[in-house]
């Protein structure tokens, strides 16, 4: 019998409004979906902890620990509510919903190293903006030790990264296929071009193009957790 109800959305869990702080059911979830063997062949066993300031955590007696976090923005309400007004109400609920159903979350580290954590850095640089399949392009390159925005952040981290071998053993792990490509190239959600460009959308058609994209892989990815046996 599957556990994971791909459609419930995990802020209805949270009392903060942020489940990746204190969602029990999404961190129950990631515990049983990630508590697997490593591509390093190394048994990743989790357990749920809170920190002193009571935010939930998922622990690994020799790794350390790992918060759960939301891997594809919405942008709705963010840089000044820019982007705001340019998808329909429907679609900016529906946008905030399925990314956070579990097929939009990931665990990274979460203890700080001198510097801004996996996460943190994502959303800070301009040339990331949070967005996932420019974080997995820097994790490709990372593994093939080329520079990246996220190349220093990622540094600090290798020990998470060497759990995974290489960047097809990552996005296994993760269930994150649906991002890739043929020849372990990123399905981009906009169109790339070495990180010159904005990372935000720019047009009211570039976020429809983004919001299509990130429904179209979520759901990818849920089904694939979906059929997981367990």
């Amino acid at each position: 019998m599957n556990f994971i109800d791909i459609d419930f959305d995990f802020r209805k869990d949270s009392k903060c409004g942020d489940p990746d702080v204190d969602s029990k059911k999404l961190y129950e979830i990631q515990k049983t979906l990630w508590s697997k063997k490593l591509p390093s062949n190394q048994e990743f066993e989790l357990k749920i902890i809170r920190n002193k300031n009571g935010r939930m955590l998922l622990q690994n007696t020799e790794c350390g620990e790992f918060s759960s976090d939301r891997i594809c923005p919405h942008y709705v309400g963010k840089y000044n509510g820019k982007l705001d007004g340019w998808l329909l109400d429907f679609e900016k609920e529906e946008l905030q919903h399925k990314v956070r159903t579990i097929g939009g979350h990931i665990i990274f580290p979460a203890n700080w190293r001198n510097g801004f954590t996996i996460n943190q850095a994502r959303g800070v640089n301009k040339k990331i903006c949070d967005r996932f399949d420019l974080t997995l392009e820097c994790i490709r390159r990372f593994y093939l030790e080329k520079q990246s925005p996220l190349f220093d952040t990622f540094l600090r981290y290798k020990d998470f990264f060497d759990l995974f071998v290489d960047f097809k053993g990552f996005t296994e792990f993760f269930f994150l296929q649906d991002f890739i490509g043929e020849d372990e190239q990123i399905n981009f959600s906009l169109p790339f071009d070495d990180f010159v460009r904005p990372a935000l959308p720019q047009t009211v058609e570039e976020y429809r193009i983004y919001y299509l994209n990130i429904l179209e892989i979520i759901n990818k990815r849920n089904n694939r957790l979906l059929a997981k046996p367990y």
